[in-house]
């Protein structure tokens, strides 16, 4: 495979294409004369077949297969939901609970999901206790009746996956996303990646701040963009695990720099359940760079881990 090596100039290419009920980008410096469209072709089959594995909002959907599977029937797993689901629970251990794809009833009874709002929530049960796994077939096993809920990470999946599909095509200065999420490789020719952190003000997008890209991703969670009010109060679309309830502890925002965006994507959310105290102390042992935004009446306050 060819590379494009920083002895060849460069131009800007810039793709795009409908994904998630958002859009993915694609910006990327390569040679001049470059046919993007094989490119373009791959990035929107590989999102679209993450969203094929992994929506809530589609029910024929690979995950939606697995939740209708009654208990103790073998399921097999497409190579990609395989890995998501592994990496969800390996950041679910990490992070004592505080992340937890099993919480698909609970998203939708607080109206967050597809199933209308207020609608029951099965009993309580963690993904850890209800599954089982057997590596070697890649498949899984339902021990008891749970929803699972990627929406935590599957987008952060999507936007690794168009970094490897730009990969494969020697492509190595990119900026890929969807939504938020973010990942990049390299610097454009006139400098690093600079991406917006936004204020987490409702309703209207406002940057607090300005971070630079090489070599890494970054995912935030937040509680300004996606919410529900009821009786009057305004409830995070982010749910604590351990209560099953919207998240109330005052943090507006996480954002989180990793290798790779599944992993920043999962992160975010666990941190912004831990919180500040027990969240900056986690993001230590694990090597992330953190930033928490925190609402302190009308203030908005920063605190910074690994930056």
């Amino acid at each position: 495979m060819k590379t494009f090596t920083d002895c060849e100039p460069l131009l800007r290419y810039s793709l795009s294409g409908p994904t998630m009920g958002s859009r993915f980008t694609a910006v990327f410096f390569a040679a001049a004369g470059l046919d993007t469209r094989p490119i373009q072709a791959e990035l929107q089959a590989a999102v679209d077949r993450v969203d094929a594995q992994m929506s809530t909002w589609k029910p024929d959907s690979t995950l939606m297969q697995l939740n209708r599977t009654p208990l103790g029937q073998w399921f097999e797993l497409p190579d990609e939901l395989y890995q998501v689901l592994l990496a969800g629970l390996h950041v679910g251990s990490l992070s004592h609970g505080a992340f937890d794809i099993a919480l698909g009833a609970q998203v939708s009874a607080w109206g967050f999901g597809p199933a209308p709002a207020g609608a029951s929530a099965t009993p309580r049960c963690t993904a850890a206790t209800a599954l089982t796994l057997d590596t070697e077939r890649r498949a899984v096993r339902k021990e008891a009746e749970v929803s699972l809920d990627l929406n935590g990470i599957a987008k952060g999946f999507g936007v690794d996956e168009l970094a490897r599909c730009l990969e494969r095509h020697g492509i190595q200065r990119y900026l890929v996303g969807i939504d938020g999420e973010l990942r990049a490789r390299g610097a454009k020719p006139d400098g690093a990646w600079r991406v917006a952190l936004e204020k987490p003000e409702y309703g209207r997008r406002e940057v607090f701040a300005s971070l630079e890209l090489a070599d890494t991703a970054i995912a935030t969670s937040g509680d300004y963009r996606h919410w529900r009010e009821r009786d009057g109060q305004r409830y995070s679309h982010t749910l604590d695990p351990h209560s099953g309830a919207p998240l109330h502890n005052g943090i507006a925002s996480v954002t989180v720099l990793a290798g790779s965006c599944l992993y920043a994507d999962a992160w975010a959310t666990a941190l912004m359940v831990l919180g500040v105290e027990r969240g900056a102390r986690l993001a230590r042992e694990q090597g992330l760079g953190v930033v928490f935004l925190l609402r302190e009446g009308e203030r908005i306050c920063e605190v910074t881990v690994g930056l």
